[in-house]
C-alpha cells in the first residue's frame, strides 16, 4: 500500500493502529498524524525496537491495513 492513503486515512485507520500498538497514546497519534517516519520512530521509542525493526512493524501495517480494506 502506498503511504500516501495511509496517511490521507489516517483519522480513519487510528483505531487500527490503536489496536496494534496500545501503547502508544492519543495525543502520540495525533502527533504522527499519518507520518510513516514519525509511527515509526515512536515505536522505537515506547516499544524499545531498533529502527529496522520499527520500520518492519510500521510496513507489516500498512500491508494489513491494505487487505483489510480490499476484503470490504
Amino acid at each position: 500500500m502506498n503511504w500516501d492513503i495511509v496517511e490521507g486515512k489516517w483519522k480513519q485507520l487510528k483505531g487500527a493502529a490503536r489496536a496494534k500498538w496500545g501503547d502508544l497514546t492519543d495525543d502520540e497519534y495525533d502527533q504522527v498524524a499519518g507520518n510513516r517516519e514519525q509511527l515509526a520512530g515512536k515505536l522505537q521509542e515506547k516499544y524499545g525496537w531498533t529502527k529496522d525493526e520499527a520500520e518492519k512493524q510500521v510496513d507489516e501495517f500498512a500491508r494489513d491495513v491494505d487487505r483489510d480494506l480490499k476484503n470490504l
